[in-house]
Order: structure tokens, then C-alpha cells, then sequence
């Protein structure tokens, strides 16, 4: 373990500046032409069998061990938000309202350094690893895409683990490492409604069938549904995000729309949540003589730690970098991401590493991801890359 350390650290450097320009350079969704190139370079000479995605910007790249044995994944994401960057960086995005807010330049830079670290050490590798360059984590379900296309058979066999590391800009503190047993992250799915009346004159509503307070009244019942109808211990997170109707303050809109975002934790509040919602929006419209037209959208599933792959993780974690920057997360986040997706084929571990800026801010203050103000340190490069190598090459010595 020391000397995978020391190996990344030389990295370190290297792998800093290639996060910088990545991140000057952010891209959104499926198609990052400019990202993948750049990787492309930065992981040119490695012996690696590459595969680039049609139709996506995805890298999949196969690392033959020396020595015969299963297959292992390596992910990491590699797109950015649709996101003002407001931090004054010298590297800065350069593209206007487009922003590595997530710190996915992190994620994949840690992983060209886990390439590099795990090429050195070919001979030793009784197995093969798979690294996954995913596009499209940010809502474009990417990780579905390039399962769909084979990632998880790229190196012949079904992989029988797969790891991912992501940085946090709060909370965790610099260097730090935390993951669980279980869910580690919530299923997210979007809630569409449109409640339909008739519109009026704002001075006569009783000759109208006005759809805006109907639709306050929605947005209310659904967070006491919430609190009446789910377990608080296995929590659900409904929050509405837009909100619109109406086109002057005197006149009744025929329609009133709003989207929610829904987290849950667990199979059972997952359906139960959906269910229930639509049962308020229908009834509320119903009391109103509305018409009512509501839908949830599945979005990604929860996110699940494999037991087994969790513990072998937390273990590595700590002996890598020490017991004291080793903290098991004490329950699951309300975050989503397609990993999940992942982790309902094979056992998986998903671990949170701090990158919180070391220059004395509070993590428990400091912007936190999705922020325009989030900044990531990118001094835990190093330990990303060997903590990353490390998984692959202790999941292999298993066999």
C-alpha cells in the first residue's frame, strides 16, 4: 500500500493539471467530443484496448492482466451542468452557463491516474479491468447507454465488481473517505402535472374554474402526504421545482402546471410515493371540478452497496490512507446517480471522497455540489488514483 501511494503522488502533478483543463473545457449530456479527446491523449501508450460509443461519447477501456482471472469496473462520469460558473478560478469554465459543478473533471482525471497505476503493475493483475468513461450521468441515463452496449462484457466475462469514487465539495472533509452498506444513494423520479379549468376574468372567479389555487393546494397536500403516508424511517423527499401558470395578474389561466423531483430509499416507498401521489393530485383536482393529467417518470434507481464489496472497500479505504480518514457514512443520501444502474447487475461499491478546498473553510459550510460556487480541491487527485487502483487490484488478489 505505500508504495501505491507513493507511485500516485508522483501522479499528482499530471493529474491536477489535466483536471484543470477538463474543467475549462465542460461539456453536457451524451456528446463530449472535447472531453473524450482529451482523454484519449491522456491515455495514450497505456496498454489498453479502447472502445469508443456511437451515439454517446463514452471511452471503455480494457486492461489485460498478466495473470489469468475475473474482470473488475472502474467508472468514472464525465459530464458537466448546465450551470453558471460563479467561482473565481484561474481555470474557470470557459464555456458561458456550462460548469463542472459535480466534480466529475475529478472523477475522471483519478481515473486516468487508477490507469496509469494499474498499467505499472500489469504482471501482477490476475484478472482484467474495466474502466468505463460514462457520459451522461447528469439526467441522460448513460450508464444504462453503455450497459446496454456491453461495458460490463467488454473484457470477454460478465465483471464481477464494480467500484465508483465521487468527490464532495462539502460535508467530507478533505481526504476523507465514506461509504455503506446498502443504499448509499436515493432513486429519483420527476413528478409532471397539469390541472386544467376554465379560464376567466380575474374579477369574476366564480365563472371560471381557476386551476392556480387548486394547484397551491396540490403542491401543499403532497408534502403532508409525505409525512402522513411514508414511514419516516424510510424517508421520501418530494420537492417542486417549477411552478407556472398564467400569463397577467387579471386573468384565470385554463391550465396550471408544476414539476417535482421524488427521492426514496427503498422499493416499497418508491411505489408507495408514486401511487400516492397521483391519488392527491386526482383527488384535489376532482374537489375543484378540475381535470387533472399527472405522471412520474422513472429516473435512476437507488444506488446500492453490495455488503461484501463495501466492507472490502471501508477496509482498503482505511489501510490505504489510515484508520482516521476512514468514516463510515451513517445513512444514505437523498442524491441520485446512475451507478445504481450498475449495481443491479453486479456487486458494487460507491465511495464519497472529501475535496473540500484545504484552505480552512468549513465543510459543513462550504458550497456543496451542483453549486455555481462549489470549487473542488484537486490535491486528492493522487489519493483517487491509488485509492481507485487499489480496489481493482485487491477485488483481483480475490479472485
Amino acid at each position: 500500500m505505500p508504495e501505491l501511494l507513493r507511485s500516485a503522488a508522483l501522479l499528482q502533478p499530471e493529474l491536477a493539471a489535466l483536471r484543470r483543463e477538463l474543467h475549462q473545457e465542460p461539456e453536457l449530456a451524451l456528446e463530449l467530443p472535447r472531453t473524450r479527446d482529451r482523454l484519449l491523449v491522456a491515455l495514450d501508450g497505456l496498454p489498453l484496448e479502447l472502445t469508443l460509443g456511437k451515439g454517446l461519447s463514452s471511452i471503455t477501456a480494457v486492461l489485460r492482466g498478466g495473470r489469468p482471472g475475473p474482470n473488475v469496473l472502474l467508472r468514472a462520469d464525465m459530464d458537466a451542468l448546465p450551470v453558471q460558473e460563479s467561482a473565481r478560478l484561474p481555470y474557470a469554465s470557459r464555456i458561458p452557463g456550462t460548469m463542472h459543478a459535480c466534480g466529475h473533471d475529478l472523477h475522471m482525471a483519478a481515473l486516468v491516474g487508477a490507469a496509469r497505476l494499474l498499467a505499472e503493475r500489469r504482471a501482477e493483475l490476475a484478472g482484467n479491468v474495466v474502466l468505463m468513461f460514462q457520459p451522461g450521468e447528469e439526467g441522460a441515463d448513460g450508464a444504462r447507454l453503455m450497459v446496454d452496449a456491453g461495458v460490463l462484457e467488454a473484457a470477454g466475462e460478465r465483471v464481477v465488481a464494480a467500484y465508483a469514487l465521487h468527490v464532495a465539495s462539502a460535508i467530507l472533509p478533505n481526504g476523507m473517505v465514506t461509504t455503506r452498506p446498502g443504499a448509499v444513494l436515493a432513486a429519483s423520479d420527476t413528478l409532471r402535472v397539469t390541472l386544467r379549468g376554465r379560464g376567466g376574468h380575474g374579477s369574476s372567479p366564480h365563472a371560471a374554474l381557476d386551476p392556480v389555487p387548486a394547484a397551491c393546494e396540490t403542491v401543499l397536500a403532497l408534502q403532508s402526504m409525505v409525512t402522513r403516508r411514508i414511514d419516516a424511517f424510510d424517508p421520501v423527499v418530494l420537492t417542486v421545482g417549477t411552478f407556472s401558470a398564467g400569463t397577467a395578474a387579471n386573468i384565470i389561466p385554463d391550465e396550471a402546471r408544476f414539476e417535482a423531483t421524488i427521492r426514496s430509499i427503498s422499493p416499497r416507498s418508491r411505489e408507495l410515493v408514486r401511487t400516492e401521489a397521483l391519488r392527491v393530485v386526482h383527488g384535489i383536482a376532482a374537489a375543484h371540478g378540475l381535470e387533472a393529467a399527472a405522471e412520474v417518470e422513472p429516473g435512476y434507481p437507488v444506488t446500492v452497496n453490495d455488503p461484501v464489496e463495501a466492507d472490502f472497500a471501508a477496509g482498503l479505504a482505511a489501510r490505504l490512507f489510515g484508520a482516521r480518514r476512514y468514516v463510515e457514512m451513517p445513512q444514505p443520501i437523498a442524491g441520485s446517480e446512475d451507478f445504481g444502474v450498475v449495481g443491479e447487475l453486479v456487486p458494487s461499491a460507491y465511495l464519497l471522497l472529501g475535496a473540500v478546498p484545504d484552505d480552512g473553510r468549513d465543510p459543513l459550510t462550504a458550497p456543496y455540489n451542483h453549486s455555481p460556487e462549489a470549487e473542488f480541491a484537486d490535491n486528492v487527485l493522487g489519493d483517487g488514483a491509488a485509492l481507485l487502483a487499489g480496489l481493482a487490484l485487491g477485488r483481483l488478489a480475490r479472485g
